[in-house]
């Protein structure tokens, strides 16, 4: 328990301190009093922002810190996450690390993963994944006008996804109405069924299964006989449009009896197949024959085959691709942004602060240690938008460079605690302030002074020509009076 005593403060230390002098003022992050000068000597519990293992600090040391040596910000080993008003090293059991934070939930945008033993938020790429219940249950047979809401935004079918007369056309018995067709554009997220996709029913007004352009993959961990993938008896069928997906786990496909269906038959289905369930024997039967077909894949795609018409289409590309799509090349020495190549032949654009070259590659890689040449600065092999300014270096210390007259980031001087704009003491931006300052007082001062001299030297002036005057006087008096 702390005594209380009510001190006079000096005025420096804006009402915290621990004895009268000036010198006896508590640290800036002490909230109330303190027994000395130190961040150290607050008492408990009495910080302005966090207590760090007895010190009262402005933030808990960062995750991340500026690495001298590399010229990036490196994993700091001693971070520690915000717990109330408190640093601690781990996030108690029942939190997740949220940057700096510890939080009870992650926020929407993000979802919870787990790495190296500890539980974090990331944000999610798209869509947060959502698992639904799919279909196959007594009270759920078929995907239909009553269910197709609960399917909004997920990502993943826990289970199977039935399509059946009774759902598309409606089921009277049950009082359920027809399927509008836009309602089903509410698959466009799924990128994973773990059992199987069964389509016997298809809205007339879709002649394709766009609507699972997303799905990658089907695990057929359970099976509709021996199949993970049916499609049949759809007239109105020409393309199967399933452009993503790029695995059968287990199971076999069997579509047939779509009487217009072409593109099937371009499909390298073994490409597709994964794990050791069986998956012999597809029946690819009774669709529209090859040679009425008359389609043939984009030009752009491989001999793997196709899903559909288009080059957005192609199982694979025979050159490079960009967004699912194939195109003959890419941005390599013209177009905006500039572009590379990554090793699946995918284009990827080259980091932002890349400077676009003219005639070669701009960038290696997607770094912006890749670059050819930088579009602003330089910090070691970095290209960067400004040079570094105020980075923790996780020393209790802050790093500020300037930018040199070839553009790279140079460490200002130690001394300099504001940044700078130059080299040694002169260049720190507290020192120029100063000089700014001393400049803006100097001219007014200046002007105020030539005033001065000029109202002087107008007094002095007249001051003569009225002595001049009372001299020419008396001697005009004197005259008259020899006279």
């Amino acid at each position: 328990m702390h005594e209380v005593t009510k001190t006079v403060c000096a005025l420096q230390c804006n009402g915290r301190c621990f004895g009268t002098s000036p010198r006896d003022c508590c640290h800036i992050e002490c909230a109330a009093g303190c027994k000395g000068p130190q961040d150290v000597d607050c008492f408990v519990s009495a910080c302005r922002h966090f207590n760090d293992s007895g010190a009262c600090v402005p933030q808990c040391p960062r995750a991340l810190i500026y690495n001298k040596q590399t010229f990036q910000m490196e994993t700091n080993p001693n971070a520690k996450y915000q717990y109330g008003s408190i640093c601690v090293s781990q996030c108690p059991t029942h939190f997740v690390v949220d940057g700096s934070s510890c939080v009870s939930a992650c926020p929407p945008d993000k979802m919870e993963v787990e790495k190296e033993g500890q539980r974090k938020c990331e944000l999610c790429s798209g869509l947060c994944p959502k698992v639904c219940e799919g279909t196959g249950a007594e009270d759920r047979q078929t995907v239909d006008s009553s269910n197709i809401n609960s399917f909004i935004n997920c990502t993943k079918i826990q289970g199977s996804l039935d399509f059946l007369v009774t759902g598309i056309l409606g089921d009277d018995f049950k009082n359920i109405p027809p399927l509008d067709a836009k309602k089903l554009e509410v698959f466009r997220t799924v990128r994973e069924i773990t059992d199987f996709l069964n389509i016997q029913s298809w809205p007339k007004e879709l002649n394709d299964l766009s609507v699972f352009s997303s799905l990658t993959t089907i695990q057929g961990r359970s099976l509709y006989k021996r199949f993970s993938l049916m499609v049949m008896h759809i007239p109105t069928l020409t393309s199967l449009g399933l452009c993503s997906l790029k695995e059968i786990s287990g199971g076999s496909v069997y579509i047939s009896q779509n009487a217009n269906l072409c593109y099937h038959h371009t499909v390298n289905w073994t490409r597709l197949f994964r794990g050791h369930k069986v998956r012999a024997n597809n029946n690819l039967s009774n669709n529209k024959l090859l040679a009425e077909c008359g389609h043939v894949c984009d030009p752009l795609c491989s001999d793997s085959g196709c899903w559909g018409p288009g080059p957005d289409q192609c199982l694979s590309c025979r050159n490079y691709s960009r967004e699912g799509t194939c195109v003959d090349s890419c941005n390599f020495y013209t177009g905006a942004p500039r572009e590379f190549a990554g090793p699946d032949g995918e284009c990827a654009a080259c980091h932002p602060e890349c400077k676009p070259q003219s005639g070669k590659a701009t960038c290696t890689g997607p770094g912006a240690d890749e670059c050819v040449a930088c579009a602003s600065f330089q910090d070691g092999p970095f290209c960067m938008s400004s040079c570094p300014t105020g980075i923790n270096d996780g020393q209790k210390g802050l790093i500020f460079k300037y930018p040199n007259r070839e553009g790279r980031c140079e460490p200002c001087h130690h001394n300099c605690t504001q940044g700078c704009i130059g080299p040694g003491l002169k260049g720190c931006l507290e020192t120029a302030r100063l000089e700014i300052t001393g400049i803006a007082l100097g001219v007014p001062a200046g002007l105020i002074f030539c005033l001065v001299l000029f109202f002087l030297g107008m007094l002095y002036h007249r001051g003569l020509a009225i002595r001049r005057k009372r001299a020419m006087r008396r001697y005009l008096e004197s005259g008259e009076v020899r006279l």
